[in-house]
């Protein structure tokens, strides 16, 4: 019988009669020896890897054959098969093909007239199928006389798998080893935290420099492989690399951030469109409590026995718990014209509340952010009226009804603490701060710097007010801290005497021409000085421009 390769193309049915036909056409010990040869040059570009994992892509309804022989000499052998989806459930089946024997028993008449329909029959079965997304192993005894086909199918969408052969069943796993119960207890819930024990595995008993623990933590479903895990992180836009070896690294900079190491190269996962992702390996401790969770919320988690040798891993039973609900938080009352300094602890992430009952139609909120992000919230009798991420100065001027209620709910946007004031009062209640002009920029000019002597200029308004110029020497080294933990609420009142250079009043009808300049004598060449200007309005209360960083010519 001619082979071709146009036979790979034919349905299993078909290219399975063709392999009985053959068979039956050979019963003699040499043609059995020839049948086995030449089906394995014939497939020999779909063998499975024996001893490796092998990665396998799945086109939406068209299967996929992988074949296995053993090798000679081996009459019965154990051999697994573990098939991981990582995706999508699959169907998935084993066939056994064996070839005839090598003679009919003499004097067996009644065997022999046995019909060819029944003898093809003998040459092929099914030993194994299965549907789903979990993994799945077989272990069987495979003889050398035997060919063995794994179709695969996924009906769904298109997807891929990992697969893994092995004839060698007496010199370890590929796979870490589970405990014999694999569950993941919860042995704590808190508001924010979640406190987590699983018994030990095996592998991590017997080799802990090369097996750690790695906790998955989301907020949409339990996954039941690393494999399902990575498919989906990277169905949902983040960039991943195609492999995930998990790593706890000393450079972990904060809880909720996770690193992960694969070909040498370092991701880090925060947060995806499905929601807050996190990966989190110990080392081989069995207990971790999961921090900066947000109350009321659902939770999975996954426990995953990573090999760091081999990148192979298995997946402990995940379980899921809700955090705590919060309880209700304290609310300050607003008085009008009384400003609030308000202290927000990012790593809390909590709202703060203020009330305000309203005495007047018009209601004028002030907000003056002095360190950080804040996001700010205010309702009315229950419904949004604004809500927005605070930049230095916010007005927000709300009319409604006389006794109507105002909530403001503020909460810090980034881990590091964050301050605001805020102000409500009637809308023709003096004004807490000055007039402001377009910009709080200073500008130095290049130009006219020396090596004692720097020019800046700022923008003035309309109306007539006090500026106040300090400068302050700093290092290279001290550029970023002083320029990020500045606080824009501070005034002069927290700067040193000797630091003071200047006070002066201006305005200018014209805003196009409400700018002033100054030149700051007496400095030091080739050093850095920090220039801060500060405008004061008829309440007294200051507003600082963003500092400016300049550094005197070296030589003139």
């Amino acid at each position: 019988l001619k082979m071709s390769w146009f036979w790979l193309y034919l349905p299993l049915h078909l290219l399975t009669a063709t392999c009985l036909c053959y068979s039956i056409k050979a019963p003699t010990t040499s043609s059995q020896q020839s049948f086995k040869t030449d089906l394995f040059n014939f497939y020999h570009s779909l063998m499975l890897a024996d001893g490796k994992e092998t990665t396998i892509h799945l086109l939406k309804d068209i299967p996929k054959r992988y074949y296995f022989v053993l090798e000679e000499g081996r009459a019965l052998a154990p051999f697994s098969i573990t098939v991981t989806p990582c995706d999508v459930p699959i169907e998935w089946s084993i066939l056994v093909y064996k070839s005839p024997p090598a003679k009919a028993t003499p004097g067996d008449h009644d065997t022999q007239e046995v019909s060819k329909s029944q003898k093809a029959s003998s040459m092929v079965s099914t030993i194994f199928n299965y549907k789903g997304n979990s993994v799945e192993t077989y272990m069987g005894m495979s003889s050398h006389s035997a060919l063995y086909l794994l179709e695969f199918l996924s009906t769904e969408r298109d997807t891929h798998i990992t697969v893994y052969l092995t004839t060698d069943t007496t010199s370890g796993h590929l796979y870490p080893e589970l405990p014999m119960d694999p569950r993941i207890d919860v042995v704590g819930v808190g508001h924010t935290t979640v406190t987590l024990t699983w018994k030990h595995s095996p592998s991590a008993l017997q080799h802990r420099e090369s097996i750690q623990y790695c906790l998955l933590v989301n907020e949409k479903h339990n996954y039941k492989s690393l494999c399902a895990a990575e498919t989906a992180i990277r169905s949902s836009g983040m960039k991943l690399p195609p492999t995930l070896a998990l790593s706890l690294s000393p450079y972990l900079l904060e809880p909720q951030q996770v690193m992960i190491l694969s070909n040498s190269e370092l991701s880090i996962i925060n947060k995806v469109s499905s929601g807050e992702v996190r990966q989190v390996c110990m080392g081989t401790k069995n207990t971790y409590t999961v921090p900066n969770l947000s109350p009321g919320t659902q939770y999975y988690f996954d426990v995953f026995i990573v090999n760091l040798l081999t990148n192979a891993s298995a997946a402990y039973t995940g379980t899921f718990a809700r955090t705590l609900e919060e309880p209700e938080p304290k609310v300050t009352e607003l008085k009008d014209g009384k400003v609030v300094h308000v202290v927000l602890d990012g790593k809390k992430q909590k709202f703060y509340s203020l009330q305000y009952q309203a005495r007047h139609k018009k209601i004028h909120f002030t907000f003056q952010l002095c360190r950080g992000q804040i996001q700010v919230h205010i309702t009315r009798n229950g419904k949004t009226v604004a809500s927005e991420n605070l930049s230095g100065l916010r007005y927000f001027s709300l009319k409604g009804k006389l006794l109507d209620t105002y909530l403001v709910q503020l909460r810090a946007t980034e881990e590091s603490n964050s301050s605001v004031k805020v102000q409500a009062s009637p809308h023709f209640h003096k004004p807490l701060f000055p007039l402001l002009p377009e910009s709080f920029k200073i500008k130095s000019f290049s130009k006219l710097r020396t090596c004692r002597s720097v020019t800046i200029a700022w923008l003035g308004t309309q109306e007539e007010s006090k500026y106040c110029v300090y400068r302050k020497r700093i290092e290279e080294d001290q550029i970023w801290r002083e320029l990020q933990s500045a606080d824009r609420c501070s005034g002069p009142e927290s700067r040193h005497k000797s630091e003071k250079v200047l006070c002066k009043y201006f305005y200018d009808l014209n805003l196009q021409r409400a700018v002033t300049t100054e030149t700051i004598k007496g400095l030091e060449a080739g050093t850095l000085y920090l220039f801060d200007v500060y405008l004061f309005g008829p309440s007294g209360i200051p507003v600082r421009y963003h500092s400016k960083v300049v550094k005197t010519r070296k030589k003139c």
